[in-house]
């Protein structure tokens, strides 16, 4: 097999993290791997590892003909036989089909929210599907709306995975007091939720009990990061909230946490998640997606509903109360995720789904 992940940026999310995950384990499992970016390169290039083929395309607009036809000598080149388009790249993976009909296009939603959204918000979507050998998708909710909308009916759910290295960066040092700080990571954008983590921070006084949280995610300087930031000056928590913004080193910064959240109000498979368990962090988190299937509440983490913030605040002080409770949630949570979504067994499945 000779396989393309296909991504619009390198920039640090979950699906690019996945594409660049698939393309680097893929490398010893088949016959050639490969990763193009279409739009954007970022943080993650340094992540993939060299004997992956990688290709920019630099494409400047919707319909770009540059790009595409770059795209197709790429593929004619490397005799690339699958094409697997991550979320919004799908567009470009159809176009190049039009001009190269005998590539197979493997479409992955990472998007979690689609789930709830119409057919009219998803019409170029609907489309393209039309030209999908399969659909993979991270969740069950997704797997629905899927079948449901789309014109392609092989439709299958594959799990992510998170690998940490033997070797890690140490760059980003983590303010406030050993054993009492909480890591937040996630891109400051909806549907993250950033804010009811910070009330309930300031609501349960937990500055006062010299607990400290730490926000790890790109800050894209808008009305979002905004709202975080004069929340934070308003209520004096200067020097208890901290914004890092991108970062490479996390399996470093996660290591000198003591509790890991997600407070999403939409979820797809967040690999947030399996960071945490391979960090050995105790987890509060939102029990929307897939996120209650990877935690069982109060026995590998604790979920709360996302909109409740009472519900948020119960649960945090729970959490950070009991350190016995916190250590064994932490145990559990880092088996469950060793058994069900190693590297090795998503690959496998990977693999098998290829050749259907």
């Amino acid at each position: 097999m000779r396989i393309l992940q296909l991504i619009d940026s390198l920039e640090a999310g979950g699906a690019e993290r996945i594409a660049i995950s698939y393309a680097n384990a893929l490398v010893n499992k088949i016959e050639f791997s490969a990763l193009i970016a279409t739009r954007k390169e970022g943080q993650l290039r340094n992540q993939l590892n060299s004997n992956v083929s990688y290709l920019f395309l630099d494409k400047k607009k919707t319909i770009d003909f540059g790009a595409i036809f770059r795209l197709r000598n790429f593929i004619v080149k490397n005799k690339v036989s699958i094409v697997h388009a991550h979320s919004s790249s799908f567009f470009t993976a159809v176009l190049t089909k039009l001009i190269l009909p005998k590539i197979k296009i493997i479409w992955h939603d990472h998007y979690g929210p689609r789930s709830t959204q119409s057919r009219k918000e998803n019409l170029a979507l609907i489309f393209c599907s039309f030209f999908f050998s399969s659909i993979f998708v991270v969740n069950m909710q997704l797997k629905e709306w899927s079948e449901k909308n789309l014109l392609c009916k092989k439709i299958f759910f594959i799990p992510n995975f998170a690998l940490f290295k033997d070797k890690i960066q140490k760059v980003t040092v983590l303010k406030g007091t050993e054993n009492k700080r909480i890591v937040f990571l996630a891109n400051l954008k909806k549907p993250k939720n950033h804010i009811a983590i910070l009330n309930a921070f300031y609501d349960l006084k937990l500055k006062d009990l010299d607990w400290t949280l730490h926000l790890i995610g790109k800050d894209y300087l808008d009305n979002y990061s905004q709202i975080l930031k004069d929340f934070i000056k308003a209520n004096s928590l200067e020097n208890h909230i901290h914004l890092y913004g991108n970062r490479n080193d996390i399996q470093y910064i996660l290591s000198q946490a003591s509790i890991g959240v997600l407070a999403s109000t939409d979820e797809g498979f967040p690999v947030t998640l399996l960071e945490y368990a391979l960090a050995r962090l105790p987890v509060a988190s939102t029990n929307a997606g897939y996120c209650s299937e990877i935690i069982d509440d109060e026995v590998s983490g604790v979920l709360f509903d996302p909109l409740k913030e009472s519900e948020i605040k119960k649960k945090l002080t729970k959490i950070i109360e009991n350190k016995p409770f916190r250590n064994r949630l932490a145990e559990n949570l880092m088996q469950n995720v060793n058994k069900n979504y190693s590297e090795e067994m998503v690959i496998e499945k990977l693999v098998r789904l290829y050749r259907k």
